[in-house]
């Protein structure tokens, strides 16, 4: 069955079995250590640098600065910048969570 989030986008296709075990373990574990170490193995370091980017330019924008500023502090591209804009703004939520979790840890 098609699974629409709130900007339109079909979920059907993320929620595997696979998926749903990578959540479990992510929700799991609370040693960061643990954490870098599945990240680095899971991950190349490209793509952890480009997903820690992806939610320092959310929370650039969630202050209200503009692109500009955001792509010279975290040397995001604009298409990234307006990506990731448009999933706070549209998305499923699920940068906002982040953001409020981050908000709550300062």
């Amino acid at each position: 069955m098609e699974q629409r989030n709130e900007s339109g986008w079909d979920m059907s296709n993320l929620r595997t079995p696979e998926v749903e075990n990578l959540l479990e373990v992510l929700s799991a574990m609370t040693d960061k250590d643990e954490l870098y170490a599945l990240f680095e193995d899971l991950f190349t370091i490209r793509e952890i640098k480009e997903t820690s980017q992806r939610l320092s330019v959310a929370r650039l924008l969630d202050a209200g600065n503009p692109y500009t500023a955001i792509a010279e502090a975290t040397g995001a591209s604009a298409t990234t910048i307006a990506r990731v804009s448009k999933a706070l703004n549209y998305g499923s939520g699920g940068y906002r969570h982040a953001l409020d979790v981050l908000a709550s840890r300062e």
